[in-house]
């Protein structure tokens, strides 16, 4: 980045604009391609978590902590600078999680889940799939509605409807 960034300004200083704009563009281009990175990473362990709680049938302090905070980052880097639009748009997260982070997700999570006893198919097909979507669409709907300050709250309502999301909400009581 640093070579395109000297490349820009020896353009504009040399009057190539056509050049100096193509190479804004590829800036523009790799700061995306790592927002949605980064996007991706935080999906895959909010999909984990997701993973080990439907076939756990439980919810620790530490997935529920891990689940809540992905949320929050997604939030975070998904709202472009200008702050009223984003790089992936509430209808595009089932096909994103299906065609770029499941199966990554599944692989990561045969070793955490049931203590790293399945294999990534045996998990695989344990899992309701359509379910596991369902939930985080729900969960990531949420970075559309609320603010930082009030996700927090709204997440717990949102994880306590989870498996063992009863015992864990009711852990303090």
């Amino acid at each position: 980045m640093t070579q395109e960034l000297i490349d820009l300004r020896t353009c504009i200083l040399e009057g190539r604009y056509a050049d100096a704009l193509a190479i804004v563009d590829e800036l523009e281009g790799m700061s995306k391609k790592a927002v949605l990175r980064q996007i991706k990473s935080f999906v895959r362990i909010l999909l984990i978590h997701l993973m080990k709680n439907q076939l756990e049938q439980r919810l620790t302090n530490s997935w529920a902590a891990s689940i809540r905070n992905t949320i929050r980052e997604i939030r975070e880097v998904n709202l472009k600078e200008n702050k009223t639009s984003y790089y992936i748009n509430l209808n595009e997260w089932e096909n994103l999680i299906e065609e770029e982070v499941m199966e990554d997700a599944i692989a990561d999570a045969s070793e955490e889940a049931m203590n790293g006893k399945l294999t990534r198919s045996q998990l695989s097909a344990m899992l309701d799939k359509n379910q596991i979507i369902s939930t985080a669409v729900s969960f990531l709907a949420l970075t559309y509605t609320y603010s930082p300050k009030e996700l927090p709250v709204i997440m717990d309502d949102y994880l306590s409807q989870l498996a063992g999301g009863s015992n864990w909400i009711n852990r303090e009581q």
